[in-house]
C-alpha cells in the first residue's frame, strides 16, 4: 500500500454511509452499520499483506496454498469511537492484538489530551491499523500516531470512516509514512471542528449519547 490516501468507493460502502449521515437513523442501526461498513474498510486497508505458502492437503491432492506471513496484525482503537469500527475489523480478522490509545479532544483548543494507551507486544514486527471514525482535524489521530511510533511500530495504516481535508493534510504533516483509507473526504471542518457535511459526533451517535 503505496497512496497516502485511499478512498474506498466501492458501492455497498457508499450506500451504507449514507444511511449513517443520514440523522434519522437510529442508534441501534448506526451502530450495525458501522460494524457492516468496518468489515468492508478492512478488506481495502488489509490489501497487500504479505504472504507466504503452506502446504495442505486438499480432497483431492496436496497443494501449496497462500497463507498470511509474519506476525498477527495489531488494530489499535483510538477511544472511544474507534471501537465502532474495531468489532467491525475483528469480525473479519478475529486473530488480530488489539490495542487502545485514549484521547479526548479539548473543546476550546481542539487539541488532543491522552489519557490511557494500552499496545500489544511485540509492536514493531506487526503491521498496525489505527482506527478512528473521523479524521477531522487530524490532531488527535496524529497524537495517537505518536504514540504507537513511540512504543516501536514501523508498518502502521489509518482507517477512518470520514475524513475533512484538514484532517487528511495534517496527518500526511506528521506522518508521511502513514497511509489513510477512508470511505469519504467531505467538504470541510466546521468552526467547532466537526465535519461537514459529515455524519455528527459518531461516539454519540454509536452509543446514545449527547
Amino acid at each position: 500500500m503505496q497512496e497516502h490516501l485511499t478512498v474506498v468507493d466501492h458501492p455497498l460502502v457508499q450506500h451504507k454511509l449514507t444511511l449513517m449521515r443520514d440523522k434519522a437513523t437510529p442508534t441501534a442501526v448506526f451502530r450495525q452499520l458501522l460494524r457492516e461498513i468496518s468489515t468492508l474498510l478492512a478488506y481495502e486497508v488489509t490489501r497487500g499483506l504479505d504472504m507466504t505458502t503452506k502446504e495442505i492437503e486438499t480432497p483431492l491432492t496436496t497443494m501449496d496454498a497462500p497463507v498470511l506471513d509474519g506476525r498477527k496484525l495489531a488494530l489499535v482503537s483510538i477511544l472511544r469511537a474507534g471501537n465502532g469500527l474495531l468489532d467491525g475489523m475483528l469480525d473479519l480478522i478475529p486473530s488480530a492484538r488489539v490495542g487502545f490509545v485514549g484521547l479526548y479532544r479539548d473543546e476550546e483548543t481542539l487539541k488532543p489530551v491522552q489519557y490511557y494507551c494500552k499496545l500489544p507486544g511485540e509492536i514493531d514486527s506487526r503491521l498496525v491499523i489505527a482506527v478512528d471514525p473521523m479524521l477531522a482535524t487530524g490532531n488527535s489521530s496524529a497524537a495517537a500516531i505518536d504514540l504507537i511510533k513511540e512504543a516501536g511500530a514501523k508498518d502502521i495504516r489509518f482507517l477512518c470512516l470520514l475524513a475533512a481535508p484538514e484532517g487528511v493534510a495534517r496527518m500526511k504533516e506528521a506522518h508521511p509514512d502513514v497511509p489513510i483509507v477512508t470511505a469519504a473526504v467531505d467538504e470541510k471542518l466546521n468552526e467547532l471542528g466537526y465535519i461537514v457535511p459529515g455524519l455528527g459526533d459518531a461516539g454519540d451517535r454509536m452509543f446514545g449519547t449527547k
